[in-house]
């Protein structure tokens, strides 16, 4: 288990959301926190830190006014930490590449390999040939209908028809190097884990996984540990004092270094 950090940026700016408020229209999200610094400076403290696997994420979509912007501090993250960290937000076959050549050591999609709710087998091996599934992070990320952990794409507004299984896990895994799964109904709510989400990933366990979503405190921590079995990686996000929250950074790296 270790600590993935994160960068998110919406609006050209470092933040901390309410993951299921984002919209695209007037690019809208309900805000946690708002850095006064730019995405270089937390690049510059994991790096210090000797922290990677972070993730950089553009949550403004390519239509956005505000995604030249966003950009603008992904790549400047990125080139601070060369192989620290990893991008995602509107990755295709077409860009990632300049991701990867800006330093991210791997690529995270969603999006694009799914296609009306389904699964696009032919994105998906576009996408693997693009970076090479060692580059490529598939971020799986879900929210609860119906009893059930439905993945959701385009900045997790979209319901797909695909079920958050270990068969889907095995399925994708095949594609990539590692998942990121945020459990979007508690992401930035600070209000505690999706149990079921962490489970699910801590009973797979066959390759890398890093989950994110409700991490308000160490309790926390323990339980993401417990559930996961040790084999599940944690982002916090909102509830970090980075960000704003009470969690103290340099506690949580002592409490992981353990786990």
């Amino acid at each position: 288990m270790e600590f993935r950090p994160c960068i998110d940026i919406h609006n050209g700016k470092v933040k901390q959301i309410v993951g299921g408020s984002l919209l695209d229209e007037a690019d809208f999200a309900k805000e946690n926190f708002v850095s006064g610094f730019d995405s270089t400076f937390y690049a510059g403290l994991y790096k210090k830190k000797g922290i990677r696997g972070g993730h950089v994420i553009l949550l403004n979509g390519k239509e956005s006014a505000y995604y030249e912007s966003t950009k603008e501090q992904a790549i400047k993250a990125l080139s601070s930490y060369p192989k620290g960290l990893q991008a995602g937000g509107g990755i295709t076959p077409e860009n990632a590449m300049e991701f990867i050549q800006a330093g991210a050591s791997h690529v995270i999609v969603t999006s694009y390999v799914f296609r009306d709710g389904k699964i696009d087998m032919g994105h998906l091996e576009k996408m693997r040939d693009a970076v090479l599934a060692k580059q490529l992070v598939i971020d799986l990320s879900c929210r609860k209908k119906d009893g059930k952990y439905y993945i959701v794409t385009d900045r997790w507004q979209k319901f797909t028809d695909v079920v958050l299984s270990e068969e889907i896990l095995d399925l994708f895994s095949e594609y990539c190097d590692e998942f990121l799964v945020h459990a979007v109904d508690v992401e930035g709510k600070a209000g505690g884990i999706e149990e079921e989400v962490v489970s699910l990933l801590g009973n797979w366990g066959k390759k890398t996984v890093t989950y994110a979503g409700g991490i308000h405190s160490f309790q926390d921590l323990r339980l993401l540990h417990k559930l996961g079995k040790g084999k599940v990686n944690a982002t916090i996000g909102s509830a970090l004092d980075l960000f704003g929250g009470e969690m103290d950074f340099e506690e949580v790296l002592e409490l992981m270094k353990g786990k």
